[in-house]
C-alpha cells in the first residue's frame, strides 16, 4: 500500500456551433449538476477477458449482446437527458470493443482534455479518437500523458483543487499516475496517490463520489490511511460490500442535486442511498457490467459541474 499527498471521428450534436463554442468546458469535481457528457454507442461491444469481472462472467457462459446493449445505452441516454444533461457522442469504431466506456481513455479536467495512456492493448487507439471528437465540440486540449499507464477509471476529482489517483499496477501504474499528477500539481492542485489490489479493475469500482462531502466506497478494499485522510477532508463514506463491488454497484454517477444514476438490480445499496436522501435513477446495465463497467465508466463529463442550489 502506498499513499501520499503532494503539493474521421465525429460527434453528433444538434446545438448551433456558436452555442457550443461559447460553452464553458472543463471539469473540476465529480459532483454538482451535470450539464454535458460524452458517450459512445456500444456498436462493437465485446467481452474482452482483460479484467476479473469479465473473466468470471465468461466462465459462467455469459456474453454481451450489442443489440441489447444498444437498448440499454439508449435508456441511459434518456435518463441523462431527463436529468438535464446534454449528451454528445463519439462515433463507434470497429475493433474498439470498449470505446463506449468513455471515462477511461481521456480525462476532461479544469483546463481541457488530457489524453491518457490505457494499459490494455485493445484500448490504446481510443485516446486519440476521443480527443479528436471532443475537439470538434470545441473542448480545449490540455495535453497527453506520455509515461507509464493511466486510465480514467482510476481518477477522481474529489473537489476543486484536489485529485485522487488510484493505482493497482495493472491498468494504472506508478509512472502513469505520477505523470498525470504532475500535470495537476503544476497548476496548483494537491494530488493524493493511493494503491489498491490489482484484482479490482479501477478505483471507480471501489470508490465514487455521490455528493461534495460523501462517497460510496468498499472500505475493506481501500488503504486505512486513505480512509483516514478522507475523514479529515470531511468526506463521509457510505459503505459498500465486496459483492456490490463485483456487481459494479459502486460504479455510479452523480447527476448533482442529490441525484444518482445507478445500475438496476443492486437493491441493498440503492435502498441505503435512497434512505440517505438521494434520488435514484436505475437503468439496466448488465450488458456493460459484465464487461467491467457501469454508469460511471460509460460517461465522461465535459463541462463545469454547476453547484447545486442551497
Amino acid at each position: 500500500m502506498l499513499l501520499d499527498s503532494a503539493a474521421a471521428p465525429c460527434v453528433l450534436d444538434d446545438r448551433p456551433s456558436e452555442a457550443i463554442a461559447a460553452h464553458r468546458w472543463g471539469v473540476s469535481s465529480e459532483t454538482g449538476r451535470l450539464t454535458d457528457v460524452l458517450l459512445s454507442a456500444p456498436a462493437y461491444l465485446a467481452m474482452v477477458p482483460c479484467n476479473s469481472v469479465t473473466r468470471a462472467c465468461l466462465a459462467k457462459g455469459q456474453f454481451a449482446s450489442p443489440a441489447l446493449a444498444a437498448r440499454q445505452h439508449h435508456a441511459l441516454v434518456a435518463v441523462l437527458e431527463q436529468a438535464g444533461a446534454r449528451c454528445h457522442f463519439v462515433q463507434p469504431v470497429p475493433g474498439l470493443a470498449d470505446l463506449c466506456f468513455t471515462r477511461d481513455s481521456v480525462l476532461v479536467g479544469p483546463w481541457g482534455l488530457i489524453e491518457l495512456r490505457p494499459a490494455a492493448g485493445h484500448r490504446r487507439a481510443e485516446p486519440g479518437h476521443v480527443a479528436e471528437a471532443a475537439s470538434a465540440l470545441g473542448v480545449p486540449y490540455h495535453g497527453r500523458v506520455r509515461e507509464g499507464a493511466v486510465e480514467g477509471g482510476d481518477v477522481c476529482l474529489l473537489r476543486e483543487g484536489l485529485i485522487l489517483i488510484g493505482r493497482s499496477g495493472d491498468r494504472t501504474d506508478e509512472a502513469g499516475a505520477r505523470a498525470l499528477g504532475d500535470m495537476f500539481e503544476r497548476r496548483g492542485w494537491e494530488v493524493i496517490h493511493a494503491q489498491f489490489d490489482p484484482i479490482f479493475l479501477h478505483l471507480d469500482t471501489l470508490f465514487t463520489m455521490v455528493s461534495p462531502d460523501c462517497a460510496v466506497a468498499c472500505t475493506a478494499t481501500l488503504p486505512d490511511d486513505l480512509l483516514a485522510l478522507l475523514g479529515r477532508l470531511g468526506i463521509g463514506i457510505i459503505p459498500a460490500s465486496l459483492d456490490e463491488v463485483g456487481s459494479l454497484a459502486t460504479n455510479l454517477l452523480s447527476l448533482g442535486e442529490k441525484r444518482l444514476l445507478v445500475a438496476a438490480g443492486d437493491g441493498r445499496l440503492n435502498a441505503i442511498l435512497a434512505a440517505c436522501g438521494f434520488e435514484i435513477f436505475a437503468v439496466e446495465l448488465d450488458q456493460f457490467t459484465r464487461c467491467g463497467g457501469g454508469a460511471h465508466c460509460l460517461t465522461m463529463p465535459l463541462a463545469r459541474r454547476e453547484p447545486s442550489p442551497q
